[in-house]
């Protein structure tokens, strides 16, 4: 019996079958043979006999999720998925079910040696996994770029590793909270290596001067977060009920929000929808500014057309193969798929011609569809998509029917989770004089249009964060941290009066690019300062990366644009009255949190101790991200009735929540309190329990050591810190707010959305 009924999926694309099926069929058996994938024991087990091959049918997804690919090419991309599926059923068969984590390590240590980004494999393979690996390795590498190649190796790396947190979690019975869980299934899940795939199947490689911006990150990772959910839900019950897993997202929200199976699964639906309605949205709205921005030539225009519309084959594609695998949680599927107007297997769509086949005028069929061209093209079941497209309307409208200024009546802030105790810095006071004399200096108080006055700065007492963020800074250390939060602050709350009431986007992209200039890395600013917001900026570029060496500069740089980059993503969705895509909103709230710029400075506070690539790790990294997520969480809470009454904004945790689970305010109020707490108590186990680990499997001295115990304690004093702020600071206070709110003279129906954004920290 299933442990529930499978929700109905949002898939606005059509699937479509690749003509070369049967042939990738006959040649992925030959090779898994080959590679001794089929029958042969592992370790006195079977990981395959030809059943268990035949039925999962690995030929069919590639076929639909690569529909126009040629022959040799879909025999190629069809080995690719057959080895990263042995490779999954093999660490389970071997390292899972009896948990070994010191053998996993080292079986997985052996297999970066076969996928070399330079020069031939040289590694001698010892098992089927490294056979394969190092086979396919040499058959793809020779017709991609060394960008491509760098990003592919990395992506097929964390696919392997990080199957040690999966490990991990199951040998210590730890299951993993909702935003760790989304963070690592990329890495561990292997959407993004697929990605890389779709570059490879449709030859159509992302320009590499924009492969690392924002909306190509985001195309790659609401790719994958769709691809993991919708395989999450269709997988429960072989990976929970029999494999005793725990990286499922089905299990994840059952038990994070205490309900039932059922309602988790359609919970997990609804947010699978909202990353693919992100993914459009991206794609319609974000990638075509990316391209003009940057000059992309009609080459690289095509380029990352063909991927976006083959990462669109992939999702419709991989839902039709889940629904007929036998690997997979499917009862009833295929039938309504059918009635649903879906071809049978093998077979084009009810009046369609196949791929390649005369159409009734003695044309030939096309083999490609126009991106997000809606619901037309062959293998289409016009009727299915339609209904997907009306029965998930609810949801997409709702994230832009929200009315701002709201009144939100009576709040019920949820219990604050804080093990930490509380230090400030002896020179608090100095630093408050010191703090407005800066700000005076800049011209802050005398700017039109007049954003602040000095009684308010004085009265958002940004020393006081400063001086809890770290208290043992010297005195010219906290004057430095208190300007940048007065700097952060002040742009934060600029951008969206000055820009966000006009609709400017145009005035805020040249504003943008002009305190860039500012930020030189190997030269003079490439222009003169004339604003407060300007030589604010240029004032601390000078005092903080002045000293530093190049490359620290040049990290510092690109920290401080990740900032000044996501006020635009603010403006973007305040424009448009959107509420954020729940996942989107949390990686966001990072860079409009500031957190870029913190750690970067945080790094170079510690020296050489700590080899960079320790920094890299996911240890570091879940470290970092969830005493982050902890801290604009707790902002958030403080801030909701200031932002969603009095500024009308739409970036705020608890309407995000409010707005995807469609619950009460009470509700989304209790369930950010219990994210806080899930990520403060990840936080604390990261640092007792995985902390001690990293440093004994990199063999770190004593020195990097003591750097890292020393970097833990500075992220548990900005915690402290910040709630100390929260608390005493009248910013949110309902007096406060109506006072300012009359001071400034606007209604609040006139008000744009203001917030307080540091560069530590951005304090809505």
């Amino acid at each position: 019996m299933q442990p529930f009924q499978q929700p109905e999926f949002y898939m606005p694309y059509p699937a479509r079958l690749n003509p070369n099926l049967e042939r990738a069929r006959d040649h992925s058996k030959t090779w898994a043979y080959a590679m001794d994938m089929i029958d042969v024991p592992q370790e006195g087990t079977i990981i395959w006999d030809e059943n268990d091959f035949d039925s999962h049918d690995y030929a069919l997804l590639c076929a639909y999720t690569h529909p126009d690919a040629d022959g040799p090419m879909l025999d190629l991309i069809t080995d690719w998925y057959v080895w990263v599926f042995y490779f999954d059923d093999h660490f389970v068969e071997l390292y899972k079910r009896n948990p070994d984590l010191a053998g996993a390590k080292e079986y997985l240590d052996r297999l970066p040696a076969f996928m070399p980004v330079e020069g031939p494999v040289t590694a001698e393979p010892a098992n089927p996994v490294e056979r394969g690996l190092a086979d396919l390795w040499q058959r793809t590498v020779p017709a991609r770029t060394a960008d491509w190649r760098r990003r592919y190796a990395e992506n097929t790396k964390h696919l392997l590793d990080e199957s040690l947190w999966e490990l991990s979690n199951i040998s210590r019975n730890r299951l993993s909270n909702p935003i760790e869980y989304i963070e690592m299934r990329r890495k561990v899940g292997g959407a993004p290596w697929s990605a890389n795939l779709v570059e490879h199947a449709v030859d159509a490689e992302v320009p590499a001067a924009i492969a690392a911006e924002r909306p190509m990150q985001v195309l790659r990772d609401t790719f994958s977060d769709a691809v993991h959910l919708r395989n999450d839900l269709f997988s429960y019950q072989r990976e929970v009920q029999d494999e005793g897993e725990l990286s499922n997202s089905v299990l994840v929200f059952e038990e994070f929000l205490g309900c039932s199976t059922q309602q988790a699964a359609d919970t997990v639906n609804d947010l699978l929808t909202s990353r693919l309605h992100q993914f459009e949205h991206t794609a319609l709205t974000e990638v075509p500014a990316l391209l003009d921005d940057n000059g992309v030539d009609p080459q690289g225009r095509l380029a990352v057309l063909g991927y976006v519309k083959g990462l669109q084959d992939w999702q419709s594609g991989g839902q039709e193969w889940h629904i007929r695998s036998s690997r997979y949680m499917n009862e009833g599927l295929v039938e309504q798929s059918a009635l649903a107007g879906q071809p049978a297997l093998g077979q084009p769509a009810l009046g369609q011609p196949g791929v390649g086949q005369p159409t009734p005028d003695g044309h030939t069929a096309p083999a490609a569809q126009p991106v997000l061209g809606g619901p037309t093209g062959l293998g289409t079941s016009a009727a299915r998509i339609v209904h997907s497209l009306v029965s998930t309307a609810p949801q997409r409208i709702r994230s832009f029917s929200h009315v701002p200024y709201e009144p939100v009546g009576p709040i019920r802030m949820p219990e604050i989770y804080m093990p930490f105790d509380l230090a400030l810095s002896p020179h608090l006071d100095d630093c408050r004089e010191n703090t407005a004399a800066w700000a005076r200096a800049m011209g802050i108080f005398d700017d039109v249009p007049r954003i602040w006055d000095e009684d308010q700065m004085r009265g958002y007492d940004l020393p006081l964060c400063s001086a809890g963020l770290d208290p043992d800074a010297t005195p010219e250390e906290l004057d430095l941290s208190a300007a940048w939060l007065t700097w952060g602050t002040y742009g934060d709350d600029y951008y969206p009066r000055v820009f966000g009431r006009t609709f400017d986007m145009a005035g805020a992209r040249a504003c943008t690019a002009r305190l860039k200039e500012l930020m030189p890395v190997e030269s003079v600013p490439a222009t003169a300062p004339v604003t407060p917001l300007e030589r604010g900026l240029a004032d601390l570029w000078e005092r903080t990366a002045g000293p530093m060496p190049v490359e620290a500069r040049r990290r510092f740089r690109a920290a401080v644009d990740t900032m000044i980059d996501s006020w635009l993503w603010e403006l973007h969705n305040q424009h448009l009255n959107r509420i954020p895509d729940p996942v989107d909103y949390f990686e966001m709230r990072r860079r409009t949190f500031g957190s870029d710029l913190t750690i970067s400075l945080a790094k170079f506070s510690h020296g050489e101790a700590v080899p960079p690539e320790i920094y890299r790790t996911r240890t570091i990294r879940n470290m970092e991200n969830s005493a982050i997520d902890y801290a604009t969480m707790l902002n958030d809470v403080f801030s909701y009735r200031k932002e969603i009454e009095y500024e009308g904004e739409v970036h705020n945790s608890v309407l995000v929540v409010r707005n995807f689970l469609d619950c009460d305010q009470d509700r989304a109020f209790d369930i950010v309190g219990d994210l806080m707490t899930a990520r403060m108590k990840q936080f604390q186990y990261t640092v007792d329990d995985e902390l001690p680990v990293l440093c004994e499997d990199f063999g770190l001295s004593d020195e990097a050591r003591a750097m890292l115990t020393r970097y833990a304690a500075e992220l548990r004093d900005w915690m402290a810190g910040i709630l100390n702020w929260h608390r005493e600071c009248v910013r949110y206070k309902d007096e406060d707010l109506r006072h300012d709110a009359v001071s400034h003279g606007l209604s609040a129906l006139l008000r744009g959305p203001s917030g307080l954004g540091t560069a530590a920290v951005e304090l809505r």
